[in-house]
């Protein structure tokens, strides 16, 4: 069965950030629950999104203090487990500061890193404002310009504190929320430290390949014995693939129990 018909998200102003968050979590669930194979995780990922859609678990925001780390070099360094050394040690690093993510480290090779909060999932996720998320990812060039942009325009929304409501509202006349996926755009998520949700906790590791609407078998994605998957969505919404990696960003193996 096709990724779009079991995920299930809905079209959105937000044409590539609802099918990441979205379909990233239910990754997370599905290999937290010992889904190893790309079509048994397809096959996973409808129950996994219950929580998707489902009353909201924090109705409002936090106070900010709760969403920030108060070690900055903490916050770095959980960014930079995003991605391998090679990778991380010249890239950008941001950070949250008051009105949203600021440059604490510049780097030299386009890959930006930051760690994500709640907020970055989609609008209709029952933990959009759990102040406990932290996820560390590195993002490329192509995707920090285009897919990153518009999770820093709505953290730029969240600590001005607007309501979910109001976030939803300016989307539709967000230059940011409609531009597609630069040709190119992937990010690393293979930090052994961070908070995907209290519903599946730790994650693991994998890369991520963000696409203007592609069909899924054009990759081949979740065919049988293919390590990719992905959630190809509407006609209006990009797609993402998914690799699982057997690796952490710091070279160790994933261990058995966490599949």
């Amino acid at each position: 069965m096709r990724a779009a018909q079991q995920v299930g998200v809905p079209s959105r102003p937000l044409r590539h950030n609802s099918a990441t968050g979205a379909v990233r979590r239910s990754f997370m669930a599905a290999f937290a629950w010992g889904v190893c194979s790309p079509l048994l995780v397809l096959a996973t990922i409808g129950p996994a999104r219950a929580q998707e859609g489902k009353k909201d678990l924090f109705p409002s925001m936090a106070p900010v203090a709760q969403y920030r780390m108060a070690d900055r070099s903490e916050e770095i360094a959980m960014a930079r487990s995003a991605a391998p050394v090679s990778i991380s040690s010249d890239a950008d690093v941001l950070v949250l500061g008051d009105g949203g993510f600021e440059t604490a480290v510049k780097g030299k090779n386009g890959f930006v890193c930051l760690v994500e909060r709640s907020w970055f999932a989609s609008f209709n996720d029952a933990e959009f404002w759990n102040p406990k998320v932290r996820s560390p990812i590195c993002l490329n060039a192509r995707a920090a310009s285009t897919v990153l942009s518009v999770d820093l325009e709505k953290t730029q929304w969240a600590l001005a504190g607007l309501s979910k409501a109001e976030m939803i509202a300016r989307t539709r006349s967000s230059a940011r929320a409609h531009q597609a996926p630069a040709p190119g755009s992937m990010a690393y998520m293979m930090s052994k430290q961070g908070h995907l949700s209290d519903a599946v906790g730790h994650w693991h590791p994998h890369l991520m390949f963000f696409q203007p609407h592609t069909a899924l078998s054009d990759w081949g994605a979740g065919l049988a014995d293919s390590p990719v998957f992905g959630h190809e969505g509407g006609p209006n919404e990009s797609t993402v693939f998914f690799v699982p990696l057997d690796k952490w960003s710091d070279g160790t193996s994933v261990s058995m129990d966490v599949h």
